[in-house]
């Protein structure tokens, strides 16, 4: 068998920085000085410099939060009847490691960024208690797979306090979660998000076809709870996470399982960069991914290099059925199904295809062998 050429994330990005460098030498230097910092006029009116080169003291908490980093408390999620779930989560304050040697104090759901995998059935009646253990600052949740009255089903729960809210969740899709509390920005950015999936009652057309699911996320990282650069500056780091149901037993909730490993959204995570999280499949596998851009900001182009999306449904719901996709949009908080065939043995990379987000971390890898495991088969991460 032909052997396929593999792309990791240090080589896309090597490429992406190569053609970006084409042209004039005037570009060039134009290219140079963006790399000592660019200048912009904040909303305030003050002129403010950006670096891609990330300072530490960039990273530095706020005064309450400096000497926490609070252990993962484990999600629960417990069926209770046949329409009716428990799910009960924690806010707190995390170290996560963003990229290699940036450690970001996230604001986050049970110390994962993005927070939990969540799966319910269509029509379900979610009972969802929030515990915050932050010591300085209200969180809520905002779940866009329910109707409620945002004052009342999305409010803040105080600080060292817990709140309970009930609401339906009628609609299937693959739907974002996040904290709603002002300035949501901030808590969005944080690390404050997460993904609901609905089920739909009667599936999907194409279910009998597939043969692995993952679920993965893309988000974006800014300056340590800073606004300004929130609001007025691109991302530093854009990045996919794969998200699974470890927490539970058996890994699996009324049966849905997913395949990989859980992993928090970090440059070189589901990349071959990090041959724990990297995803793996067989030839010919029909694949599924459940995927959604939680932003904040930015729109996500995903795309898989070296194949197909042959079916796709928008929003994860199966009356947004579309076909033979090479890429598919994703505003911010946008949801899909994608479903696609790895035909040949090989290294399959998956992007945003907004390239200069692939060079900040937008990109992650299937490792396609003859077993579908790590260590199997003939071609290997390297």
């Amino acid at each position: 068998m032909k052997k396929a050429v593999s792309l990791g994330l240090g080589a896309i990005i090597v490429l992406v920085l190569l053609l970006a460098g084409c042209g004039t030498e005037g570009a060039v230097n134009e290219n140079e000085d963006q790399n000592e910092g660019e200048q912009v006029t904040a909303s305030d009116g003050e002129d403010r410099t950006y670096a891609y080169d990330a300072d530490p003291m960039d990273y530095e908490p706020i005064e309450p939060h400096k000497d926490l980093d609070q252990e993962p408390v484990p999600v629960k999620q417990e069926r209770i009847g046949e329409n009716e779930v428990n799910i009960e989560m924690t806010a707190q304050i995390t170290d996560i490691e963003i990229a290699p040697g940036i450690e970001y104090k996230t604001w986050n759901f049970n110390g994962e960024v993005p927070g939990p995998l969540l799966v319910v059935q269509e029509g379900d009646w979610i009972n969802f208690t929030l515990h915050n253990m932050d010591p300085a600052i209200p969180h809520s949740m905002d779940f866009h797979a329910v109707h409620t009255d945002p004052m009342t089903g999305f409010a803040d729960v105080e600080p060292n306090e817990s709140g309970t809210f009930r609401f339906q969740a009628s609609s299937p899709g693959v739907f974002m979660n996040h904290c709603a509390t002002d300035p949501v920005l901030s808590h969005i950015a944080n690390g404050m998000h997460g993904v609901i999936i609905v089920m739909p009652a009667d599936g999907f057309p194409t279910d009998d076809e597939v043969d692995r699911e993952f679920v993965i996320v893309q988000n974006e990282w800014y300056k340590y709870n800073d606004l300004e650069n929130m609001m007025n500056m691109p991302p530093r780091q854009v990045v996919f996470s794969a998200k699974t149901l470890e927490y539970m037993d058996d890994n699996e909730v009324d049966g849905y399982t997913f395949d990989g490993r859980n992993s928090n959204g970090t440059v070189t995570a589901i990349s071959e960069d990090d041959p724990e999280t990297v995803l793996y499949a067989k030839p010919g596998e029909r694949i599924r991914m459940y995927i959604n851009n939680v932003g904040p900001n930015e729109v996500a182009s995903f795309h898989v290099i070296g194949s197909i999306m042959e079916d796709v449904y928008l929003d994860g719901n199966p009356e947004n059925h579309l076909q033979g996709m090479q890429t598919v949009g994703l505003p911010a908080s946008g949801g899909a199904v994608v479903e696609f065939v790895l035909k040949e043995e090989g290294s399959y990379s998956f992007v945003t295809h907004q390239f200069d987000h692939v060079s900040k971390g937008g990109v992650g890898t299937i490792i396609v062998n003859e077993s579908g495991e790590p260590d199997g088969g003939s071609m290997m991460s390297h």
